[in-house]
């Protein structure tokens, strides 16, 4: 309902092909928003101090103890005034503390926990990862992929005891029972886990046998015992300050679970060290300073979203269902409302201040932050349509709206309501709304104004045309025509600036002279070119338009015409217009507006003009392509309109003779 209604007002209101949902469109709001957060984020500055000590270990040989200061300074001139306060102090071991701890299993898989670990692990894409465990579904190695149930049946309980008391010993098995966590789960499946657990690994494609491996492994572990942990935390003091250094050590004494398998989450993060042991350590032990270190550290908004952690946070606000994330998720990418990309890094300089043998050093290092991977990025279209939805209707792209439709379809499920009366309340108002947004509600183009152009005098604007995002040059006057630039990939509209505007209209630009003729680089419909003597010359997708030299540009065309050359296999003096071509399927006829298929076992370079035309006479008439007219319809359009009588539908018939008959 909410995709059928609003679709057609999209249709009017900003651009023909798109559509809108109730899922699909909420999701793109969550991304549009968090690329505005990112946008609004001011990043600052603060300094993490980080001391390293000598110490012997149980070998006796030297190890390094890191250590952290728990305070971050928020200046250069705070970090700095505590090193000096550093020099000539002496540090001791104040406290020790362990503290034994354990690491639980995560539950069997679930759809949408199988699309995240997938995607963290193996690097697939949602839809990617239903595409290959349908197929091993299909196979009959795993159970049904569709499910919210994290139970697993008696059988596959005792299966995988079995299996791990064999492989790894009765120790290392724990049985377990996980109960969901949503009151609303589906739970007509069990969790995703392999038909037989013995098998630890399958036969099949990569990318099957990867995911399968990933199945088995997380249902196996969930039948694991805990692994059983010691955390050791020392605070190390420092006699001329009261501040203290804190370092911690973590073991494992019993590795449970973790032989087999260990889930990964969306802040995994490959900076992070896992910890390990601390060196032998007593109270009041004296350490020996190697360095301390204050490294500036910049904060970071809120990281973008993967079609993992995206799919992680639906769930979380109970919108929509397992089965629907992968539709919705390609959905919104072929609609392009959103593209998922990788982004460079850029570099930045980063401040250094070290104590050693007390004395303090400057110095600089480069870092190379904001670097992306596959990341789900909004375009243009993506966010002019998520605001124009917003201010119609808010309530329908309400996160609680979409997830409390998802309550009441349970609640009908169980007869607790009546889908009327659920349809009645939400349609009413929310047509309503349709009527008044059709009729009264004004274009979303999402244009902005940059300024007024200093050597012309015209306003320069930014909008959605039809062909998508550009920039315009509005006219003075009624009889001039507005000069437009499409934006370059990586420009929004909502951050393009007036500089980086006004560079889009340095095209089409001539870059030079080959044989004679001027080389023109432009950009249509159809992506970049270069233009020389009349005929159009494709750039490849690594060339840019705004810095294509000469030289680039004679390549370009050069090797056009050679795979011109090289494409023609033979030409008939009986008609120009008939040759022998290569194509992308093979070679082929080109005989006037015809391409005709070559027959099997036939050489075609020994192919004669006469045995063309037989071939043509036989051959099906050709289909048309890209919308245009065939033959008859043309020449339907082109008779005149003749006026027919309408018959006149048939006395509906009495009930007597209803009866009769």
């Amino acid at each position: 309902m909410v995709g059928f209604e609003l679709s057609p007002v999209l249709w009017k209101k900003v651009k023909p092909s798109l559509s809108a949902g109730r899922v699909q469109s909420v999701a793109v709001r969550l991304i549009v928003e968090r690329e505005r957060e990112i946008e609004a984020h001011n990043s600052t500055s603060s300094y993490k101090v980080v001391a390293q000590f000598n110490v012997k270990d149980n070998k006796g040989s030297n190890v390094l103890l890191k250590a952290e200061l728990p305070t971050k300074y928020n200046t250069r001139e705070e970090a700095q005034q505590f090193l000096e306060q550093c020099k000539g102090a002496t540090f001791t071991i104040g406290n020790l503390e362990t503290k034994p701890g354990k690491k639980s299993p995560s539950a069997p898989f679930t759809t949408s926990t199988l699309q995240q670990e997938a995607s963290r692990k193996l690097g697939f894409g949602v839809a990617q990862t239903m595409v290959v465990a349908q197929k091993l579904y299909e196979a009959g190695k795993i159970s049904y992929m569709r499910t919210d149930s994290v139970n697993l049946s008696d059988f596959a309980l005792d299966a995988s005891m079995q299996q791990i008391e064999t492989s790894y010993g009765n120790k290392y098995h724990q049985r377990r029972i996980y109960k969901t966590k949503s009151a609303n789960a589906q739970e007509a499946h069990e969790a995703i886990r392999p038909t037989y657990f013995e098998n630890a690994t399958t036969e099949g494609e990569s990318n099957e046998r990867r995911l399968y491996e990933l199945i088995w492994k997380r249902a196996i572990a969930s039948q694991m015992a805990d692994a059983i942990l010691e955390r050791t935390i020392a605070t190390i003091n420092i006699s001329t300050l009261p501040n203290n250094f804190i370092a911690t050590g973590e073991v494992i004494k019993f590795d449970g679970f973790l032989k087999v398998y260990m889930e990964s989450t969306d802040e995994d993060s490959e900076d992070e060290d896992t910890k390990g042991l601390l060196p032998p350590l007593s109270i009041g032990q004296v350490l020996d300073l190697n360095n301390i270190t204050a490294a500036e550290k910049f904060s970071y908004p809120a990281a973008r979203y993967t079609e993992a952690s995206l799919v992680k946070k639906l769930e979380e606000l109970g919108i929509g269902r397992p089965s629907t994330y992968a539709p919705t998720i390609s959905t919104v990418q072929k609609r392009g409302y959103v593209i998922k990309e990788d982004k460079q890094g850029r570099e930045r300089k980063i401040n250094i201040l070290t104590l050693q043998n007390d004395k303090i050093d400057a110095s600089e290092k480069t870092e190379i932050t904001g670097a992306e991977k596959s990341k789900m990025f909004p375009t243009d279209i993506g966010t002019v349509v998520t605001d124009f939805l917003v201010k119609h209707f808010d309530d329908v792209l309400d996160y609680s709206f979409t997830a409390r439709v998802e309550d009441e379809f349970d609640e009908i499920s169980r007869g607790e309501i009546k889908w009327q009366d659920m349809l009645r309340e939400f349609y009413e108002p929310f047509h309503k709304d349709v009527l008044i947004t059709e009729k009264e509600g004004e274009r979303a183009s999402g244009e902005r104004i940059l300024g007024v152009d200093a050597a012309t005098g015209k306003t320069v604007l930014v909008r959605i045309g039809r062909f998508g995002p550009l920039v315009q040059l509005s006219p003075l006057t009624e009889e001039e025509k507005p000069l437009f630039a499409k934006l370059r990939p990586g420009q929004r509209l909502e951050t393009i600036t007036m500089e980086e505007a006004m560079d889009l209209f340095r095209l089409p630009r001539t870059i030079g002279k080959f044989e004679d003729e001027d080389m023109v680089v432009a950009i249509g419909r159809f992506g970049p070119y270069v233009r020389h003597n009349g005929a159009f010359y494709s750039l490849a997708k690594t060339d840019d338009p705004y810095t294509v030299e000469e030289e680039r540009a004679i390549e370009i065309i050069k090797n056009k015409r050679q795979a011109d050359i090289d494409k023609v296999i033979k030409v008939f003096a009986e008609d120009e217009n008939t040759r022998i071509l290569k194509g992308r399927w093979g070679p082929f006829i080109a005989h006037g507006d015809q391409n005709l298929r070559i027959p099997k076992g036939t050489e075609p370079s020994a192919i004669t003009f006469a045995e063309i035309l037989e071939i043509a006479k036989t051959a099906p008439p050709s289909k048309p392509r890209f919308g245009a007219r065939s033959k008859a319809a043309a020449d339907a359009k082109a008779k005149p309109f003749k006026k027919t009588a309408i018959k006149k539908a048939p006395a509906k018939k009495s009930a007597a003779k209803k009866k009769a008959l």
